[in-house]
């Protein structure tokens, strides 16, 4: 017996509103997390958290929507002039006030609420790296590894019915009942279902290793060596998330330079002197033995105090991996002395010097936890641009 469907006159608008609301709230939400990002990026709980685990970020500013009862008393509630439409801004959050408190001391005024939006950190790593990606990026060797996805780009008669296409289903059952002079009620039958079907889709992925260098000197104090592990823990979630076919190396380096595990990476303590040299030497090393130039992407990163022996000695390597490599990066991190104020310290500054014009040597300066999400956009912006 054929199936029989009738199609409602009745709007379902009143029905959607609920859901449609709720995702409008979710994109304000998101919205003012984006603007936000550099807070977000450099807190610690978030970079010591499981992949799996639900974070709270507090938003100020924005309630949760609720039904508004009217401050009037009058018989109506919640009910405004009617002239309103979506975009308007009813109320704003209140500024800071000068009875508010600040520090220790006792204020006088109310203060702000906030509200905890809860993400996981593979939600919130998508909004990160949303827009990130690694510059120069080439296709390069023939050891590509393909990388399967699914496509639904075919239609068939036989599907699961998750898979429904419904407005081909209707299109077909209207040309039947057409063809067939069905002027009532539209008559849907098995042979008019049509459903979504996909394929197997190679799509060859391009080969890069990231160099992430470290300096575990003894002059990498408490503040340097947070900003160190804040920054390379985006960037490998980062790497990994966007990116199947990308091999990470890990090197620590104080008067020597060594690769390490990735745990050990993360971990080390710092101690000794400093000789940045030896890390980008061991870089040109590994390269030569693993890392083809004309088979691999190549991206050496070094975050260090800038504090070094032998600078010109590290700006003599550095023009070396320039000729082979996509990008290098160079990330220094101030803290609350005389660097913050007077730009780079000399390491940074002899590579001002050298490479002040070189779009492929790119620079950044980190005085405060906040830098660090301006640090990934710069390194990973999708094109180099001239350092400044």
């Amino acid at each position: 017996m054929a199936e029989q469907y009738s199609l409602s006159t009745d709007t379902w608008d009143l029905h959607r509103r609920a859901e449609r609301d709720r995702a409008r709230h979710n994109e304000k939400v998101r919205e003012i997390i984006k603007k936000n990002l550099s807070d977000v990026v450099a807190h610690q709980d978030i970079i010591t958290a499981d992949r799996d685990k639900i974070v709270k970020i507090p938003i100020r500013g924005l309630e949760l929507p609720h039904i508004r009862f009217d401050p009037n008393d009058q018989e109506r509630v919640g009910q405004g002039q009617g002239e309103t439409k979506p975009g308007d801004i009813i109320a704003r959050a209140p500024s800071e006030q000068e009875g508010a408190g600040k520090g220790k001391e006792a204020g006088q005024e109310p203060g702000v609420d906030f509200y905890e939006a809860e993400l996981t950190i593979d939600d919130l790593a998508n909004m990160v790296f949303e827009d990130l990606r690694l510059p120069n990026l080439e296709d390069k060797g023939e050891k590509q590894v393909p990388s399967d996805s699914m496509d639904f780009n075919s239609i068939s008669k036989r599907g699961l019915t998750a898979n429904l296409d419904r407005k081909r289903t209707i299109l077909e059952a209207m040309r039947r009942n057409a063809r067939e002079g069905n002027t009532g009620k539209l008559i849907i039958r098995e042979e008019d279902k049509r459903f979504k079907s996909w394929e197997m889709v190679t799509e060859p992925q391009r080969n890069a290793v990231i160099f992430a260098m470290r300096d575990v000197s003894g002059s990498m104090g408490e503040f340097e060596a947070y900003i160190c592990r804040s920054f390379y823990f985006w960037m490998l979630r980062f790497l990994r998330t966007k990116y199947t076919n990308c091999e990470i190396v890990f090197i620590t380096c104080h008067t020597e330079a060594k690769e390490v595990s990735e745990a050990q990476f993360f971990s080390l303590g710092d101690s000794g002197g400093t000789r940045m040299s030896s890390a980008y030497s061991l870089c040109l090393k590994l390269i030569e033995k693993r890392y083809d130039p004309r088979e691999w992407n190549i991206y050496p990163f070094l975050f260090s105090d800038g504090y070094n022996w032998g600078d010109q000695e590290c700006v003599e390597l550095v023009k070396k991996l320039r000729k082979i490599v996509n990008l290098i990066g160079y990330g220094e991190i101030g803290n609350d002395g005389w660097q913050s104020s007077f730009g780079f310290a000399p390491l940074g500054q002899a590579y001002e010097d050298a490479f002040a014009t070189d779009p492929r040597v790119v620079l950044v300066k980190i005085n405060d936890k906040n830098d660090v999400w301006p640090a990934l956009q710069r390194f990973f912006s999708g094109s180099a641009s001239p350092t400044g």
